[in-house]
């Protein structure tokens, strides 16, 4: 005989000690879909919510480590940034790391009411 008795009385390939040795690669797989998988796609979520929700006046972090003031959105795709007085900076909004502060509306209508009052006792004095 060409097969001996013991090979062809094995029980099938899912037996116990097959479902054993899976049992360290599931358990592998596991920890890391709940230690790296599933707090990355939480951070990404929380990223895309932020970009969304971005407005006139934040005050943004991009990806290269320019801050700047969103002057406005222009599409879903960009943005236009003031990075200093007079410069204005197209960027992708993808690439905005972080917003730091999101503008009150009263502090900023009382900043700007303020600066206009600066800016006319300047005018009369001259």
């Amino acid at each position: 005989m060409w097969i001996s008795t013991a090979f062809a009385q094995t029980p099938g390939m899912f037996d116990q000690n097959t479902l054993v040795q899976f049992l360290p690669l599931v358990l592998i797989f596991v920890v890391f879909y709940f230690l790296l998988i599933r707090p990355q796609q939480k951070k990404a979520k929380d990223h895309k919510a932020m970009l969304d929700a971005l407005r006139r006046g934040d005050r943004v972090v991009t990806g290269g480590g320019i801050i700047g003031t969103v002057a406005r959105v222009d599409n879903p795709e960009e943005a236009t940034v003031d990075i200093a007085e007079g410069v204005r900076v197209r960027v992708l909004r993808s690439t905005i790391s972080s917003v730091l502060a999101k503008p009150d509306p009263a502090a900023a209508r009382d900043a700007a009411r303020q600066k206009d009052e600066t800016r006319a006792k300047a005018a009369g004095k001259e």
